[in-house]
């Protein structure tokens, strides 16, 4: 018929638009991301049925802590600049991913201790201790522990990334000059603070802090920054509890893969606050 289309070629219709279906010289799916390489990124090495499950959720979580760091160096930025706004839209998505983040446990708990013991040998000296994405993300929250580093010397640009991090602000670190650039009276002693050193509760920083609290319709965008970031701790607390909760359940009290101290190790960071004065400020109001 004349002025009709001319369907195209390996195309099924599909009501306004034409479904492609030949992919020779176009960008599918699978191309686009990657997924050749990604679907071969798990290489089981024992034949065992639940070695595949333990590599694909340890897989995941590091894709999603990939993200994390993304979404979280992107806060920070934005913090830096009091920009508070899209700060608030990329803690929103870091609360979401660590939502992701704690159920993926619940899909490890189907392994038995019986399950993991048929191919733990075959794990060597690998240990989740050495995660250095996890670290980057803890080291942003505020953790300074040297050994933390140590095991990344045989990467030099993974060992730089971490000690960057290590040395610079983080996240609680900007919002505490955030405050201070708004006239709150956090302590010179803080800002100027060696950001490797381990941070210490100051008296100081907890009364700005009750400040923002008690006049919050004043210091409003402020107080839901204090707000955003205890649902940052307290969601890593929850998945640091679920990590202690699975390892428990399915290893007991052994020492963990890579001589790490395994339950006992994951027992002792519940214990360590991030942003201690948030949370002791409560008590106080």
């Amino acid at each position: 018929m004349a002025g009709a289309e001319t369907p195209t070629p390996n195309a099924v219709p599909g009501g306004a638009e034409e479904v492609v279906t030949d992919f020779a010289r176009r960008m599918s799916y699978g191309d686009y991301l990657g997924l050749d390489a990604l679907l071969a990124a798990q290489k089981p090495l024992s034949g065992q049925h639940d070695e595949l499950l333990f590599i694909v959720i340890h897989q995941v979580q590091e894709l999603w802590m990939k993200l994390l760091a993304h979404e979280m160096a992107l806060a920070m930025q934005h913090i830096r600049a009091d920009e508070l706004r899209p700060a608030f839209k990329a803690t929103a998505r870091i609360s979401r991913i660590q939502k992701q983040m704690v159920e993926a446990w619940e899909v490890l708990t189907t392994m038995t201790p019986h399950d993991y013991l048929a191919f733990r040998d075959k794990l060597g000296s690998s240990s989740g201790f050495q995660s250095w994405q996890y670290r980057l993300i803890e080291i942003r929250m505020g953790a300074r522990e040297p050994l933390y580093l140590k095991p990344h010397r045989h990467r030099a640009d993974i060992h730089a990334a971490l000690e960057e991090a290590f040395r610079a602000p983080g996240i609680y670190d900007e919002a505490l000059r955030l405050l201070a650039a708004r006239g709150l009276p956090v302590p010179a002693s803080v800002l100027e603070r060696d950001f490797s050193q381990p941070y210490a509760p100051d008296p100081g920083v907890e009364a700005a802090w009750a400040e923002v609290y008690r006049d919050a319709e004043r210091w409003f965008d402020l107080y839901e920054l204090a707000e955003e970031l205890v649902d940052l701790e307290d969601a890593f607390q929850t998945w640091r509890f679920r990590h202690l909760s699975t390892v428990e359940r399915i290893i007991g009290g052994r020492v963990g893969t890579g001589g790490s101290a395994g339950v006992a190790y994951l027992r002792g960071v519940l214990e360590k606050r991030f942003f201690p004065e948030l949370w002791s400020v409560r008590g106080k109001l």
